[in-house]
């Protein structure tokens, strides 16, 4: 347990952060789904657009650190091309 004030603070700092990065990697997990979804559906419109929704949140999550840079541009790139393959 921590025993100084400080432990004490970053314990609570820890905690908000990681119910924070917990919140936005499941927002980005379900915006994910939705492209897949609209993928498989074939619908050219509606994956263009969640295409278009989704690239935003990878950038920001890439920025932030809750997941690798590399991630957000392979998503980014298989998406894009899945995407294009419906036009």
């Amino acid at each position: 347990m921590a025993n100084t004030a400080q432990a004490r603070k970053r314990v609570r700092q820890a905690e908000k952060s990681r119910q924070l990065n917990a919140s936005q990697r499941s927002m980005m997990r379900t915006m994910v789904k939705r492209v897949f979804a609209a993928i498989a559906s074939g619908d050219h419109t509606a994956a263009a657009a969640a295409y278009k929704e989704v690239v935003p949140v990878l950038d920001h999550m890439a920025r932030k650190g809750l997941i690798h840079k590399n991630k957000a541009a392979r998503y980014k790139s298989r998406f894009n091309t899945q995407v294009r393959a419906l036009a």
